[in-house]
């Protein structure tokens, strides 16, 4: 499905093979994004590029530097004024991480330690894989170039040890369950701080330090991943906008389309399609 306006467009859709797998091929001028994903997230650049940001590390995304977001990696994209990026990615989400896993014969999926990898040879397997699922004309190739792409960057790249702990706080968990049982009427800096006993430097720094989002964006993710729950399962764009918390269905599309790349409309099409 297809988004285009002056500036942002963007094309997204479900594989159709592999339950979990999606992709998205945009061509952003400026656009940004504060998000993160329950899948593996990996982009490649195929022109341009802009400024990622992820566990406190700002790098250049070019057509040098392969993307990979693990499941939960917050991270942030700006656009430098006059630029342009157009990429490919690919979400793996749970689903589909087992089924490549299982298809490379391994336990499972090894977490990738580092978010910025500088490999020709992986750059241009995973374009290759992403033009071949989008093609989709040869379903024996498009299997060959998804367990190769991900083999390769799990041999060279990944890691059994699993991701640095995140820092442990009661606090946190409390404060996460706060936002959920409010979710649709939202809660202020100034209410976590006081059920928390905090002050709200405290809690902004709290939720940073473990998550890396402000507190304000990551009820905005928990509002964002409760809207796609709800899309899916075929609710009306305007009343999730309402049951998420969002003032009317314009702030949830320019929510989600600020954190997804594409809008909900696109993303409703597209499961749809999926489902058919």
């Amino acid at each position: 499905m297809a988004r285009t306006d002056r500036r942002n467009s963007s094309r997204y859709w479900h594989d159709r093979h592999l339950p979990g797998l999606r992709l998205i091929c945009a061509d952003f001028r400026t656009l940004r994004f504060a998000h993160r994903h329950d899948g593996l997230v990996v982009a490649a650049t195929e022109a341009g590029g802009s400024v990622i940001t992820c566990r406190g590390v700002a790098r250049a995304a070019d057509a040098r530097t392969l993307l990979v977001f693990n499941p939960m990696d917050a991270h942030a994209c700006r656009m430098a004024a006059g630029s342009r990026w157009r990429f490919r990615s690919l979400c793996l989400e749970p689903p589909a991480l087992a089924a490549v896993a299982r298809g490379l014969d391994t336990t499972g999926p090894p977490y990738v330690g580092r978010n910025f990898i500088a490999d020709a040879d992986l750059i241009e397997g995973f374009l290759a894989l992403h033009r071949a699922l989008q093609d989709g004309h040869d379903v024996r190739r498009e299997r060959g170039l998804l367990l190769g792409s991900f083999g390769a960057l799990f041999r060279e790249h990944g890691t059994a040890d699993g991701p640095p702990p995140a820092p442990r706080d009661r606090r946190l968990t409390a404060a996460v369950d706060l936002m959920r049982a409010r979710l649709r009427a939202g809660v202020s800096l100034r209410g976590l701080a006081r059920a928390l006993d905090l002050t709200e430097y405290q809690v902004t720094g709290l939720f940073k330090r473990t998550t890396g989002l402000t507190p304000y964006a990551y009820l905005t993710q928990l509002r964002l991943e409760h809207a796609r729950r709800l899309l899916a399962g075929g609710m009306p764009i305007a009343r999730v906008a309402a049951a998420c918390g969002f003032y009317d269905q314009s702030a949830l599309t320019n929510h989600f389309t600020g954190a997804y790349g594409i809008t909900p409309r696109q993303f409703v099409r597209a499961s749809a399609d999926r489902d058919r």
